[in-house]
């Protein structure tokens, strides 16, 4: 029986991004360094295969550090935690282990650097999300104003308009952050900005790759986590650049094959906190099922790194 043709247009770059690959690496390393069990803050990164490739090596994921017992370490999420969970690992004398992805690290320092120069803050991101908590959280209550939407953008009142500054979450919308950034700019003529821009380069590289893309497909697949925002907004994209039938999908097995049929052109990609291996899985399901050609459109090349905490290259061990 002959299979229906199909080309599959794979963005790259797409997947894993550097501050994941990091926090991964500080959960497997603090494993092999201090031995299981090794406790985790939230989800290191949100993607369920990862959290359940590393629960079986003996990663406890728990919430809040209440959970946690004595005489174990504890790791932060690469989302970024508030000022108080540090604190209270501290009070409980826990050892803890930061996995915070450093470009979010660079949020918290700018809000920070903000408040002690007297400005209130505008944040553009999405409410609830960890990242956003973790944000909000290194400055006290109402230092830190939240926006999640062009009409917030439009209404929010600030205390003094020349005293002023924003900031965002890393995993954004490029274009729906930029209209958002320029309504504030009008709004506000000597609001302060950040020197480089909070969205990640990872979260633009793989918009720009869904943008070479998207005017091309029948059908995008985003292989990623419903929780997971960057993944969220890759579909938003595509849908915005004329590919109506974007999805999400977790992995192969949540693939709904009704709406591939008829498709003669699939893209795929993948948030930045999807492994590999779920990509390939999606691409191997496609070849079971139809004869497929495929073509990767690069836009960019990534050679980002970043290091390891200390406590995990130096030969010290857990006090």
């Amino acid at each position: 029986m002959n299979k229906p043709p199909l080309n599959i247009l794979l963005a790259n770059p797409r997947g894993f991004c550097a501050g994941v690959e990091r926090a991964i690496e500080i959960v497997e390393q603090a494993l092999l360094k201090f031995g299981a069990p090794v406790y985790v803050r939230h989800e290191i990164v949100h993607n369920r295969y990862v959290v359940e490739g590393l629960e079986a090596k003996g990663a406890v994921f728990v919430e809040e550090l209440d959970e946690v017992p004595e005489g174990v370490p504890v790791i932060f999420s690469a989302h970024g935690v508030p000022k108080t969970v540090p604190a209270e690992a501290e009070a409980r004398r826990l050892f803890y282990l930061d996995a915070t992805c450093p470009l979010v690290s660079k949020v918290h320092r700018e809000a920070e650097r903000h408040a002690r120069a007297g400005r209130q803050i505008v944040l553009i991101g999405h409410a609830g999300h960890p990242e956003v908590i973790g944000t909000m959280g290194q400055l006290p209550e109402g230092k830190i104003l939240l926006v999640e939407s062009v009409e917030d953008t439009e209404t929010v009142a600030v205390d003094d308009p020349n005293r002023l500054a924003f900031i965002t979450q890393t995993t954004l919308s490029v274009d729906d952050t930029a209209e958002m950034i320029e309504i504030l700019q009008r709004r506000f003529p000597s609001i302060h900005g950040p020197k480089k821009e909070d969205i990640c380069y990872a979260t633009t590289n793989r918009q720009q790759a869904v943008k070479a893309i998207a005017s091309r497909c029948n059908v995008m697949l985003v292989v990623g986590s419903p929780n997971s925002s960057n993944s969220q907004r890759l579909v938003e994209v595509a849908r915005k650049l004329g590919c109506d039938k974007a999805m999400l999908v977790q992995d192969a097995d949540h693939i709904d094959w009704s709406k591939l049929a008829g498709v003669a052109c699939l893209g795929v990609t993948a948030g930045a906190s999807a492994p590999d291996v779920l990509i390939d899985q999606v691409i191997a399901a496609c070849r079971d099922r139809f004869d497929v050609t495929m073509e990767e459109i690069t836009v960019t090349s990534e050679n980002v790194q970043f290091k390891l905490p200390r406590a995990l290259t130096e030969s010290s061990a857990v006090a």
